[in-house]
């Protein structure tokens, strides 16, 4: 392909890195590509919880105005910032390879320990889902908002706003804070965000649809397609934006998809958590039974409490 591909990004590093990912994805197939920094209301707003800010395109509307207009060709984002149901004239082409999905705690001290009760723990974050799963598995634990690119939130801790961070390995290990993770998180506890650990490539639907292929074939992993598929359209059903804690993972094997899903109260009090399985090549069709499921379990009652705490 002649033309030079233009890659839309955030400025922080790890969204940097997703891009600089992309452009290495496309350059292995003799793709030219540039990489074009956009500042998103997400990143300018950071003394406010992105469920105050309000969850729908915190991190996206910049980049889909400039996809609108062809000033840039495809938007890089992490997945699991994308909207479970995209604005019209969008859509999402390509999932890299999913990184490990597991959340870490990151801290700069040693010996940080959930379960002990007896020392009192401040943990950062600003994931509706990981302080609903904490008070639910750990009420001891205290938490703080905290928001920012990771090397802020690093600096924000180190001058004593909390103990440690709750983040996801992926950012942490891409980052290459490996050596600051001091927990590893168990997925039947802290089961991911829809998306957690790949990157999306988003376009307009008007783009040329030669280049749509072209860059499906160099970017897309087929067995996390199918898993975040599976993922979003069990997100699309309960139309959960950031400020919702919902949480699914799906696990591909040998054509078999394993999606394992579920809703937590906002207090910590109840926590739904359901697993079912399908064929990988009909993963929104998985989804759609998860949703259904995890309703029926009283999801439904617990996210029309959510929406009415939260005003929506």
């Amino acid at each position: 392909m002649s033309r030079i591909i233009k890659i839309g990004t955030r400025g922080s590093k790890l969204a940097l890195w997703q891009a600089y990912h992309v452009e290495d994805l496309l350059a292995a197939a003799d793709i030219k590509s540039e990489i074009v920094i956009i500042d998103t209301k997400g990143d300018q707003i950071l003394d406010v919880s992105i469920s105050k800010i309000g969850s729908k395109g915190v991190f996206t509307q910049e980049l889909e105005d400039q996809l609108a207009d062809g000033r840039i060709d495809i938007a890089v984002h992490s997945a699991k910032d994308m909207q479970s149901i995209l604005p019209e004239g969008f859509e999402i082409i390509a999932f890299t390879q999913r990184e490990q999905v597991n959340d870490v705690i990151l801290s700069h001290k040693q010996g940080i320990d959930l379960s002990d009760s007896s020392k009192p723990l401040i943990l950062g974050t600003s994931s509706t889902r990981r302080v609903a799963t904490l008070k639910h598995f750990y009420p001891n634990v205290q938490t703080v908002e905290v928001r920012g690119n990771l090397q802020t939130r690093i600096r924000k801790m180190e001058e004593g706003l909390c103990d440690g961070l709750l983040l996801a390995y992926a950012g942490v290990h891409r980052m290459g804070y490996d050596q600051q993770v001091q927990s590893m998180l168990s997925l039947e506890e802290f089961t991911p965000a829809v998306g957690q650990g790949s990157v999306a490539i988003e376009v307009s639907t008007g783009l040329d649809s030669a280049m749509k292929n072209a860059i499906y074939s160099a970017c897309n992993h087929t067995s996390t397609s199918q898993e975040l598929r599976a993922e979003r359209a069990y997100l699309r059903v309960l139309e959960g934006g950031c400020s919702i804690p919902v949480f699914a993972l799906a696990r591909e094997n040998e054509g078999h998809l394993t999606l394992t899903g579920g809703i937590v109260s906002l207090d910590g009090s109840e926590r739904i958590s359901i697993e079912v399985q399908g064929k990988a090549d009909e993963p929104e069709k998985l989804g759609g039974l998860l949703s259904e499921k995890v309703f029926a379990a009283g999801g439904k009652r617990i996210l029309d409490e959510i929406k009415s705490n939260l005003g929506s």
